[in-house]
């Protein structure tokens, strides 16, 4: 059974990681063909071998299940007609409204749609009418009302199908969007026809929804601006939002991450004490034990609690498995048969799988069994129990040594210091905060939230400390598969029992993992990668012992930017530990918004900007410069020539800062790419004035990165004609609000013989100068998955 439970698993993951749906013809043939394989044993009772066919048959009924599941989630799609048009929805607040700071966002069920609409979308309110760069009437400068779980509403909306950016080793937002069944987002638009239908749309799901929400509003009234708030709120109703980016990076440096989700651990917990409790009571009275034994009413008391923790938590996956683990072990125990650790794993692990055939794009998923997996692993073997602080600090090291492979593979960092940091949150947390905290929520006991945070702020004292450690986390590049693979071996080598032989090997197979360095260019070769930022820029230059990055990308939020989303992530992955240089074209904030989460995270030689350095300089010291024509500099066999702006310029007032970008030139002996920022046709006749505009001449390269992304203020034929390029790159958002990039330039480069490239239709673009010209490797050929719009 446990076999064919895993070789189902194989089959879902590996239709999760197809380019495109088999056919419903071809998935019918496979779920057939795997139910005929899994029956064969008792249809071929003579052959003993007809039992090697179920694990086969397993893995086709798992391709079956997941194709299935996928084909019908898919059909619920916004039609691209419906994108970028205002919609008249009515509906019913399906989740807790989230705040942030220019609004609310929430999950909406669609009831009913002048259009084809999918059945969920998640929605922005904001606070001031705009979405993005969409400037709105001042009139129209209203907050959003107060929105409650389980209304239901009518509203104008404004759709677009499931979309993200596509990086290398970065996060795919469209798979998460379609594990969470959001087939479309978008944001309310003013309307006067934008009310509240019903206060409140009595379903099972909408009441669990609305009292999570009322738990966490009365944390936040009970503990109002305190720092700490949010993990109590998480701990409670398992929302993670409540938890501010800072906190989040200080528990990734300590690798507690998993305890300030609604782990397997706090679930496990409060069905003990649920257990022990009633186990107590029920053999308080003889007539209760006369009619069911003690031990099996506890059972049932335990499961029940843990079923109303997971749902008032939100149901995630580390959740969903310790729930169903312990509806087996409850089943087991009731019927008082025994279950091995092993099975109940693994029909956790198909429950799991059954009901959400896309938990296996999550890291939470692998990281949740994985972690699980291990302690059985080291516990199988054992021919009796240990001292429990043995066996306390041999779980520990075992569950640090099994990960390690996995956190590499998924996040490219471990904690050193998080055997000592979840070896005291582990108890603290789950035997003292969690239960306070959950225990505030029942009638007069809202007293006990003050005992709860004041432990916990004595914890993050702690763990403060251990984060600000300079050797606190280890980071590294993403590992190659076979360094993977073969560390995975070495971990479960390495922890096998003592005594076995040479278990030192373990060690020796896990060294590739961080060790082998990440490939890069070879001498006089470069490589050049468009970071898929949104609308906005930013550009990576690769070669054999250096690396430039030129342009930061936009600002999203108050704490979210391309700077710590996109790109410190992406050069972590690709190894890169310092910058040589750091070129910031100019002001505006699609190209400098990530500048000072870089400078904050990832050492820079020097600065080179056409703005004021004062505060990118407050963000880590580095040597500026402005950049000016005329600079020039090789590394590696690698030319580097700024071109504009001239130098007297920065005594001239421009009327833009666009006219102040930083236009740079890389070639080799292989060819050029010319990167424009957002220079405008009046920088374009500068240029050409200086270097002449002859084909072949200074401003001619292979690539070019399409000035101001494509605005009709751009993009001169004549500036066009001079650069002659045989790729031309457009840095832009999906659905973009200033129509990036316009059409009549887009036909002007068409016209050059150009090949057209887009970042919001392709995703990052990795470009490679060769002498059989410019190799460009699109994030979304490369990584293209039957999600993916096209």
């Amino acid at each position: 059974m446990r076999l064919s439970i895993l070789c189902f698993a194989a089959g879902i993951a590996f239709l999760q990681q197809q380019a495109a749906l088999p056919e419903s013809s071809l998935l019918v043939m496979l779920a057939v063909g795997g139910t005929m394989l899994m029956l064969a044993p008792v249809a071929l009772t003579k052959w003993r071998h007809a039992v090697l066919l179920v694990p086969i048959g397993a893995f086709l009924l798992g391709i079956a299940w997941a194709g299935g599941m996928a084909q019908q989630r898919l059909a619920d799609a916004l039609p691209e007609s419906s994108e970028g048009r205002d919609i008249r929805v009515v509906g019913v607040i399906s989740g807790m409204p989230q705040r942030f700071e220019n609004g609310l966002r929430f999950d909406f069920t669609v009831e009913q749609a002048e259009a084809t609409v999918p059945s969920q979308i998640s929605l922005a309110w904001y606070r001031n009418w705009r979405s993005d760069w969409e400037e709105m009437p001042e009139d129209q400068t209203t907050a959003p009302p107060q929105l409650h779980a389980g209304e239901r509403w009518q509203l104008t909306v404004r759709l677009k199908r499931p979309h993200g950016n596509l990086n290398p080793d970065g996060f795919d937002y469209e798979a998460w969007l379609l594990e969470a069944g959001i087939r479309a987002t978008g944001y309310v638009r003013p309307a006067q026809d934008n009310l509240r239908r019903d206060a409140f749309v009595m379903t099972p799901s909408n009441y669990i929804e609305r009292w999570r929400e009322h738990i966490r509003e009365g944390f936040l009234r009970a503990l109002p601006e305190r720092p700490y708030t949010g993990i109590l709120v998480a701990l409670a109703v398992g929302d993670q939002r409540a938890i501010d980016a800072e906190q989040w990076r200080v528990f990734s440096r300590t690798g507690i991450t998993h305890l300030m989700s609604i782990s397997g651990l706090h679930v496990t917990m409060f069905a003990g004490l649920a257990y022990a409790l009633l186990n107590w009571l029920w053999r308080r009275s003889p007539d209760l034990m006369l009619r069911v034994p003690a031990q099996r009413a506890a059972v049932v008391g335990g499961f029940l609690a843990a079923l109303v923790y997971c749902l008032i938590a939100g149901f995630a996956v580390p959740a969903q498995r310790t729930l169903y683990m312990l509806a087996v072990v409850a089943v087991a125990l009731w019927t008082q048969r025994t279950a091995s650790a092993s099975r109940v794993l693994a029909l956790a692990l198909l429950l799991v799988l059954l009901l959400d055939p896309w938990a296996v794009l999550a890291a939470g998923f692998w990281l949740s069994f994985g972690a699980v997996g291990v302690l059985f692993y080291i516990g199988g073997a054992r021919l009796g129990p240990a001292h429990w602080l043995m066996e306390w600090g041999r779980a520990q090291w075992a569950v640090t040594i099994g990960m390690v492979p996995a956190l590499l593979l998924l996040f490219q960092q471990f904690s050193l210091v998080s055997p000592l940091a979840n070896a005291v949150a582990i108890p603290v947390v789950s035997f003292i905060v969690t239960p306070l905290a959950l225990a505030s929520i029942l009638p007069l006991c809202g007293f006990l939230l003050e005992p709860a945070y004041l432990v916990t702020a004595w914890l993050m004292a702690f763990i403060n400390w251990l984060a600000d450690l300079p050797w606190a986390v280890w980071q590294q590049h993403a590992p190659p598969t076979w360094a993977w693979l073969t560390a995975l071996f070495g971990s479960a080598w390495l922890l096998l029992p003592r005594g076995f032989p040479a278990r030192w090997l373990g060690l020796v197979l896990m060294l590739p993992l961080l060790f082998v360095p990440p490939p890069r260019p070879a001498a006089g070769e470069v490589t050049l990668t468009v970071l898929d930022v949104g609308q906005g820029l930013a550009m990576h230059i690769q070669t054999a012992t250096h690396d430039l990055l030129y342009d930061t990308g936009p600002a999203y939020t108050l704490e979210a930017n391309s700077g710590n989303r996109v790109i410190v992530p992406y050069l972590r992955a690709r190894g890169v530990e310092r910058l040589d240089g750091l070129i910031v074209t100019h002001q505006d904030t699609d190209h400098s918004g990530g500048a000072e989460s870089v400078l904050e995270s990832v050492p820079v030689r020097w600065l080179m900007s056409s703005l004021a350095f004062e505060h990118l300089l407050s963000a880590a010291p580095v040597e500026a410069r402005p950049c000016q024509a005329d600079q020039a500099w090789e590394w590696d066999g690698v030319s580097f020539e700024m071109l504009h702006p001239p130098s007297t310029q920065y005594e001239i007032p421009t009327r833009k800062t666009n006219d102040m970008s930083c236009v740079l030139k890389v070639s080799n002996g292989h060819g050029a790419a010319l990167l424009t920022s957002d220079i405008e046709a009046l920088s374009e006749q500068v240029l050409l004035a200086h270097y002449g505009g002859a084909p072949g001449g200074k401003l001619h390269a292979e690539v070019l990165i399409v000035p101001h992304h494509g605005s009709r203020t751009s993009s001169t034929s004549e500036f066009i004609a001079a650069v002659g390029a045989r790729d031309a790159i457009f840095p832009v958002g999906y659905r973009n609000t200033f129509g990036h990039p316009r059409p009549d330039v887009v036909e002007r480069y068409r016209l050059s013989g150009a090949t057209l490239r887009r970042t919001d239709l392709e995703g990052a673009l990795t470009v490679r100068l060769t002498p059989s010209g410019p190799r460009i490797v699109a994030e979304r050929e490369e990584r293209r998955r039957y999600w993916h719009g096209r």
